[in-house]
């Protein structure tokens, strides 16, 4: 049985989705989201999700960390540089927890998992939870965007786990 954890990576909240199982076949699965205030400043809420992470990495011992690959909008290029802040501390977790961890690029995620790589968070979020035939909306986005990023994980474990020849 291998274990995925799926991460979305955001300031605000920084989604977190883990599945269970081999192949395409999921045995189990569970979701959820680290919250941060704009009350506290930028040090303390990336603390906040490092150390919140890491405990769960220790709980969980996950095979593998898949984490959303950093992007930035035109429209707000502060957003990208906070991302990948964000991207940085959830790495760092996963290696101060022993994970191996990979990334994939948003538009390959719902590219995989709805057939279009320009699909909506509503889209995926349905396709995500077709595909674990969870009755009920899965929120916050970020929790059901995780839970597609660990999906892809397991589904290609055997690729991400096989070292690149150099």
């Amino acid at each position: 049985m291998i274990k995925i954890i799926g991460i979305d990576p955001g300031l605000s909240a920084t989604g977190i989705g883990i599945v269970r199982g081999d192949g395409s076949t999921i045995s189990g699965y569970s979701f959820g989201s680290i919250s941060t205030s704009k009350n506290n400043a930028l040090p303390d809420r990336l603390g906040h999700i490092y150390s919140k992470l890491l405990q769960i990495l220790k709980d969980e011992s996950p095979d593998l960390l898949v984490v959303e690959d950093v992007f930035s909008l035109d429209k707000y290029p502060k957003s990208g540089i906070t991302l990948g802040q964000v991207s940085g501390v959830v790495m760092l977790a996963g290696h101060q927890a022993g994970v191996p961890s990979v990334q994939v690029a948003v538009r390959e995620a719902k590219q995989v998992l709805t057939g279009s790589g320009t699909a909506s968070k509503q889209q995926l979020e349905e396709a995500v939870r077709h595909r674990l035939a969870h009755k009920t909306s899965i929120r916050p986005f970020h929790a059901s965007d995780a839970l597609g990023l660990a999906m892809i994980g397991l589904y290609r474990f055997k690729k991400f786990s096989t070292p690149s020849p150099s």
